[in-house]
This record gives C-alpha cells, sequence and structure tokens, in this order.
C-alpha cells in the first residue's frame, strides 16, 4: 500500500509541476526582458501578456497554458493504463476507480501550480487557460461547453474576467448535470470556485464599472 501511495504522490507531484510552467512570466522575461507581474494586473495569465506584450504572444501563452492542463489528465491517465502499475494495485483496491479519484486530485494539482507557481516564488495567473484544458482533457463536452459560454460573454461584453467566472460556472453545471463521476463533479466545483477566488480584484473593478474590457489597457495597480 505504501508503494501504491508513493506512486500516487508521485503523479500529483508531476501535476503540480506541470501545471507550475510559468508561460507567461517566461514569455515576458524572453520577449520584453520585464517581470509580467510588476506590469497590468500583475497576473502571469494571457489577458496580462496580451495588454502587456501582443497578440501573438498572448496567443501562444493561452495555448500552451490549456495545454498543461490537458497533459496533467493524459499523464494520469497513461500512468494507471501501465500493466505494471495496474498489478502494483493492493489487494482490496480497485484501480479504476482510484483513477476516477486521481484525474480530478491532479486537476487541481494542475490548477494549483498554475496559480501558485514554485517558479516564481509561488506566485501566478488565474488558472483559467489550465482550467479550461482539465475540463477539456477529463470531459470534452464540459471543456467545449465552457469554452462556449466563455466566448458568447466575451463577446457581448469584452471582459474577459467576466467571461472566465461564467464558464467555471457553466463548466460545473455542465459536470454535473450530465452526471460525471462524483469526484469529477467536486473537481469541477472546488476548482470553479478557485476561478471565482481568484478574480477577487476583478470582481471588485466589475462591481465598480472599472474592470477594463478586451482593447483597453489595464491601469497599474
Amino acid at each position: 500500500m505504501a508503494v501504491w501511495l508513493g506512486y500516487s504522490i508521485l503523479v500529483l507531484i508531476a501535476a503540480y509541476l506541470c501545471g507550475s510552467i510559468p508561460t507567461g512570466y517566461w514569455t515576458g522575461r524572453l520577449l520584453k526582458g520585464i517581470d509580467i507581474r510588476e506590469h497590468g494586473s500583475k497576473s502571469t495569465g494571457a489577458t496580462n501578456v496580451l495588454r502587456t506584450i501582443g497578440k501573438i504572444p498572448a496567443l501562444a501563452v493561452l495555448l500552451i497554458d490549456i495545454g498543461k492542463g490537458v497533459a496533467a489528465i493524459v499523464f494520469t491517465r497513461w500512468f494507471y493504463s501501465l500493466p505494471s502499475i495496474i498489478a502494483a494495485a493492493p489487494a482490496g483496491i480497485d484501480a479504476q476507480i482510484w483513477l476516477d479519484w486521481m484525474v480530478p486530485l491532479a486537476a487541481l494539482a494542475a490548477l494549483l501550480g498554475h496559480s501558485r507557481s514554485i517558479w516564481i516564488q509561488f506566485t501566478g495567473g488565474k488558472s483559467v487557460a489550465t482550467g479550461l484544458g482539465v475540463f477539456l482533457a477529463m470531459s470534452w463536452q464540459v471543456g467545449l461547453g465552457a469554452l462556449a459560454a466563455f466566448g458568447i460573454v466575451l463577446a457581448l461584453t469584452r471582459i474577459v474576467s467576466l467571461g472566465s467566472m461564467i464558464a467555471a460556472i457553466v463548466g460545473m453545471g455542465l459536470m454535473v448535470g450530465l452526471g460525471k463521476p462524483l469526484p469529477y463533479q467536486l473537481m469541477a466545483i472546488v476548482g470553479g470556485l478557485f476561478v471565482i477566488w481568484r478574480h477577487q480584484a476583478n470582481i471588485r473593478r466589475l462591481i465598480a464599472g472599472t474592470e477594463p474590457r478586451i482593447g483597453q489597457k489595464q491601469a497599474e495597480s
């Protein structure tokens, strides 16, 4: 049992490290020689990269951050499909049930890694793109639904933060409404609330009517 638990801990560490790759921070350093955490919203996410550096770098950061979430889930499923790992399962442990819990835990580890990256003093982004990645990898229907909600809200308001929070809420609702496994539902709820919590400053600006729209510069804090 100790060996099996050790494997699981290593999987979660790998998911965290995957999520913690500071794409936006490195982009700022490589292209502008700046620490993006000192500009705009201080976030390392694609939206701040868009406002601070430009469209193409922001698109690259967005795709890579989505890929981090996908990779964390794909790796977890691959690891627990290995014959040697399945054979190592202790008596009384159902490998499939264990996987059903490990996938959501790996998803949360990736979200935590993105927002609290070990490589940049446990700072980071708001886990929106990485969250979309884990949604897509866990359930493509949920991922596409959340993406569609984001796109509609963004088209109507041009406010990325509002679209992101609505997408998180829609992701929660779809994961529950589509009857996905209970661990998946719990992950969607915890992960969605975490993403919304990371938008506290945006919520205050939305209430005050000062949240910038796409095309507007983010005021320096």
